[in-house]
């Protein structure tokens, strides 16, 4: 029988516990071996996909481990313990859970719902397989899963090449509708002279005007001089509409700032970037779909 996520959690830091990196390919491997699987398990696949069962708990195994800090990427596919999981492994548990993994901040910001459409944090927290209707634990399977691939997108944005990051929002804001074809956007988004802007883009494929752009791949909070810069950038250009994207967050005060002359500024942080991501399919692929269905009363109403 292939284990699930929260039995492979704490094989999986015993592994890493020679504070040597490993790839993906060893750690499965690793964790075959040692729970005696077949290899009819590990090439058991999940529902209508070619995506292996076993390879797909371990990513979730490795997932959490690293949204607590447990484990850190060297790169992609490669991982080794951090001091917080050598610590772990030092009190012996019996087990590591999702409700061991609690204890540790940084998973329960994870945890937390991010926007008011998500379900609410109680709901999640009451939520077991023996009490909740089917409609609910597929909910929350959802949303665990979106919170996920969230955390996935931002890591990876906050890794790739400057170029490339400036790459992803041209495309993004063309698949929201801004500035035509990916060709024209391109052609201006690479703003040469600089002075505190990144690049510029039509707003409407018709182009009657434009929208200037800061994109900054940071990991510092942006605050309220940062965006008074902008401004700043946006006068000298005497422009009224500006876009800054961080792949971070902004401080309160930057958020509540509001230029007192006509300029408008849209903030996009990082958790709001990686949602529009995965709304505008960039990035990101369908694993799979399914309809949930109920019965339609008025059909089989008689006249």
């Amino acid at each position: 029988m292939i284990p699930n996520y929260e039995t492979l959690m704490l094989p999986f830091l015993q592994l890493l516990s020679d504070e040597k990196e490993h790839t993906r390919k060893e750690v499965a491997e690793f964790l075959g071996r040692k729970l005696n699987l077949t290899e009819e398990e590990k090439k058991r696949f999940l529902p209508n996909t070619k995506v292996p069962v076993f390879r797909h708990r371990v990513g979730w195994t490795r997932s959490y481990l690293k949204k607590a800090g447990l484990i850190e990427y060297i790169k992609s596919g490669v991982y080794k313990i951090t001091e917080t999981g050598k610590k772990v492994l030092a009190e012996h548990p019996e087990k590591i859970t999702i409700q061991y993994l609690k204890q540790f901040p940084a998973f329960v910001e994870f945890l937390k719902p991010k926007r008011k459409d998500e379900i609410d944090e109680r709901l999640i927290n009451d939520i077991n397989v023996q009490s909740a209707t089917p409609e609910e634990i597929i909910a929350e399977a959802y949303q665990n899963i979106k919170r996920s691939l969230e955390w996935e997108i931002l890591e990876k944005l906050k890794s790739v090449h400057p170029s490339f990051f400036e790459r992803i929002i041209v495309e993004l804001l063309v698949k929201m509708g801004y500035g035509g074809s990916i060709e024209e956007a391109g052609k201006a988004t690479r703003y040469t002279n600089d002075e505190g802007i990144d690049g510029v883009i039509k707003e409407d494929k018709l182009g009657l005007d434009i929208i200037y752009i800061q994109a900054k791949r940071w990991g510092n909070v942006v605050g309220r001089p940062e965006l008074q810069k902008f401004v700043g950038a946006l006068a000298g250009q005497g422009a009224k509409k500006g876009i800054f994207i961080t792949t971070s967050s902004f401080t309160k005060e930057a958020e509540q700032y509001t230029p007192k002359n006509e300029t408008k500024i849209v903030l996009i942080d990082g958790e709001k970037l990686a949602q529009y991501m995965i709304d505008y399919n960039l990035g990101v692929s369908v694993l799979n779909t399914y309809e949930i269905k109920k019965i339609d009363t008025d059909y089989f109403e008689e006249d």
